[in-house]
């Protein structure tokens, strides 16, 4: 072969290859800003563009975890407002299109509720699981702001669609720093109650975690169902704020759930890495949140066993 020929050959073999990755690259998205990518001191937060997270190259061959996208199978996140002023109940709206491109008006009910929305900082400060209430396909709720970006998740299953969480940013202007990285705690305290977490997260594999709750070193055993358990658990990952699905074991009223002291919730993680975990409980008729920060090694790798101490949020 000559060497115009093979120049030429070479020249549509790099279209088609670029073809393909700006196709791929137009699919996934751009790739979501990291804790390091948070404004600092005497700036402006902006708000990441829509359609946001890529995700790790082996989840894109399996199921992605929740909330690295604003767009998926149709249904798409829009904030009526991507910037806010800081405050104690900050006016956020939002809706959800469907894939007719109209607001989605019919959702389901699980866990008690037609949509979860979870709201954190994204150096996972300030974390708030609220329920906005709906209007004419607007969905509307009050949020206690900080400067910094805040990543928004809204879970809920369109009547007819698939459970989704779909994500998006939030910019709340102000001068902020960030908080410094969580380190391993499987202990949190707060409002006086105690709550140790046992259960290992091991990458691709299904885990069992168990939450126990103490007040005054006596165990509570009078919990008050939230949400239809006695217990709602969060998981994201640090990174990416991949939001990960918990399901808690059995239910009130069942016949064989007690209402403490322990809580059992089962999950599996996609990759090895630092994940933020996040326990409502309700006593009292007070519900509070209790935050721990787990390491999860690959799979058949041990973990670190180290237990801290980390202060918890009432909402």
């Amino acid at each position: 072969m000559n060497t115009p020929t093979r120049l030429a050959g070479f020249g549509v073999v790099a279209a088609v290859v670029f073809g393909i990755a700006l196709l791929v690259g137009r699919a996934v998205g751009p790739v979501a800003a990291s804790d390091a990518d948070s404004p600092g001191h005497d700036t402006h937060a902006d708000a990441a563009p829509a359609g946001d997270a890529s995700p790790d190259s082996a989840e894109t061959e399996t199921e992605l975890p929740g909330g690295l996208m604003t767009s998926q199978d149709g249904y798409t996140l829009t904030l009526d407002r991507a910037r806010a002023n800081p405050g104690d109940a900050v006016p956020v709206s939002f809706s959800i299109s469907g894939p007719d491109g109209a607001p989605v008006t019919s959702y389901d009910v699980q866990h008690e509720k037609q949509l979860h929305l979870i709201a954190v900082r994204r150096d996972f400060s300030g974390f708030q699981h609220v329920h906005p209430t709906l209007s004419g396909g607007t969905w509307s709720v009050d949020l206690a702001l900080t400067p910094g970006t805040w990543r928004l998740f809204a879970d809920f299953k369109a009547t007819d669609g698939e459970a989704l969480t779909l994500g998006t940013d939030l910019a709340v202007d102000g001068s902020y720093e960030a908080a410094p990285p969580a380190q391993e705690s499987r202990t949190a305290t707060v409002d006086g109650y105690e709550v140790t977490l046992d259960g290992d997260l091991d990458a691709g594999a299904d885990a069992k975690l168990t939450l126990s709750v103490s007040r005054d070193g006596k165990p509570v055993t009078d919990l008050q169902p939230y949400l239809g358990a006695y217990g709602h658990l969060v998981a994201l990952r640090s990174g990416d704020l991949a939001y990960l699905h918990v399901h808690p074991d059995g239910e009130p009223g069942d016949g064989t759930t007690e209402p403490g002291p322990d809580v059992v919730f089962h999950t599996a993680v996609p990759s090895a890495g630092t994940y933020h975990l996040y326990l409502d409980f309700q006593h009292d008729g007070v519900v509070r949140t209790a935050a721990f920060t787990v390491t999860a090694g690959g799979t058949g790798e041990s973990k670190p066993q180290e237990h801290g101490e980390s202060s918890g949020h009432a909402h």
